[in-house]
């Protein structure tokens, strides 16, 4: 039996102590749930990937919910420094938001495609940054929108192009239930201060790395392995499905996407209404199954059935990886069922190993011991949690806040 230390740092908590649960954040499952307050400020920094992605996933999830719950759930996509001339990696993502949910998507572009120092700021980047934020404000004075998405706001505050007290005191008095999401490295502590949540994706390998080759000659690449006790793991997984959905269209094939999630077998995850969407919309390309059983798993405690389900997934996303079917194999918190020892690492490793190059493979969840497959992904975001909601007594949302 582990000490008390460790099973308060471990990844799975006790729900019979509400103290203990607010005070760090594991998989549980959702039933007899309190839904958490809306009109959060989120903010994703760091510089690894995942920030766009991760809110990317916030918007489905969104809409997901406002689908579910019959409600209007409209959502801004408002991204600075990225405009014309220059590809980046969420377009895909948002053509498919926008595909599948036209009447609920808005997104503007400012500023230029070209990477610029403080000292190298034109006037135009001024006026660019100036025209994106008096749009924002106009978004967020106007109530319409569920979500607003402010993307790469953080380099250009940290760049001065905007005053950084007149984006805090405007996000400050957002209207009540408005969930604004703010992504780009060097977020400035002025508007951290204000935040609700406050993750950083903390880069252990980028894409493009030599380190792979190095470690595992010929590895296939294309593996993406998001994990820490910050939020953005899961939704970070559902921007990269958005991705491989959004390439599919636009190259007029079929990028089918398998979603497995682990240790999730109760009802009433956040993200379920975020897959649902998603299915709905792209019925013939999304596949999804969970496993698990509905109860909270514990280390040095687990029951034959959490081995039986965590195996049975497993052998799916085997076959699903060899088959070359689906662009994106999503594995939802394959990390923890591998830290608690319910499967081996060995046959992960092998097919890895094995998979098809144009495969790719996004693991999510945290761990305490990195499994040796680590070394095979080509990019290892790990989100670092520096601030959350529930330290300011919010109400968490089970399965998806801890």
């Amino acid at each position: 039996m582990e000490s008390q230390q460790d099973l308060n740092s471990s990844l799975y908590k006790d729900k019979s102590s509400k103290r203990e649960r607010k005070k760090s954040i594991g998989i549980v499952t959702a039933a007899d749930s309190k839904e958490r307050v809306h009109g959060q400020l989120h903010i994703y920094d760091g510089d690894g990937k995942g920030k766009s992605q991760a809110a990317l996933g916030v918007v489905l999830r969104t809409i997901g919910l406002g689908i579910c719950e019959q409600r209007r759930t409209r959502v801004l996509l408002l991204r600075f420094l990225k405009g014309p001339g220059r590809s980046y990696d969420e377009d895909a993502a948002i053509d498919a938001l926008q595909q599948g949910f036209p009447h609920l998507i808005d997104q503007v572009r400012t500023g230029r495609s070209d990477f610029f120092t403080e000292e190298e700021a034109t006037s135009f980047d001024k006026s660019e940054a100036k025209r994106g934020w008096d749009i924002a404000k106009g978004a967020i004075a106007s109530a319409l929108y569920s979500v607003v998405v402010l993307d790469e706001l953080n380099p250009v505050l940290d760049l001065g192009l905007l005053s950084i007290d007149e984006v805090v005191k405007t996000i400050s008095s957002r209207p009540e239930g408005m969930e604004i999401i703010v992504t780009g490295r060097a977020a400035p502590i002025e508007l951290i201060k204000v935040a609700e949540l406050h993750s950083e994706m903390r880069a252990h390998r980028l894409p493009y790395s030599k380190d792979v080759d190095s470690i595992y000659p010929g590895s296939p690449g294309g593996i993406e392995i998001y994990t820490g006790d910050g939020k953005g793991k899961s939704t970070s997984a559902l921007g990269k499905a958005l991705q491989a959905i959004g390439k599919g269209i636009s190259q007029d094939k079929s990028h089918r996407v398998l979603i497995l999630q682990w240790l999730k077998g109760g009802t009433g995850y956040t993200e379920d209404a975020a897959i649902a969407a998603l299915r709905e919309s792209y019925p013939h390309l999304v596949d999804h199954l969970r496993s698990g059983r509905d109860a909270i798993v514990w280390r040095g405690q687990q029951q034959p059935i959490d081995y039986v389900e965590a195996e049975r997934a497993w052998e799916i996303a085997r076959a699903a990886i060899a088959s070359g079917l689906y662009k994106t194999v999503i594995l939802d918190e394959l990390n923890p069922t591998v830290d608690l020892e319910l499967l081996p690492i060995e046959p992960i490793v092998e097919t890895l190993l094995r998979k098809p190059s144009e495969t790719e493979v996004i693991i999510t969840g945290r761990c305490k011991n990195h499994p040796s497959y680590f070394d095979l992904a080509s990019v290892h975001s790990e989100m670092v949690c520096h601030k959350h909601y529930a330290e300011k007594g919010v109400e968490l949302k089970r399965g998806v806040d801890y």
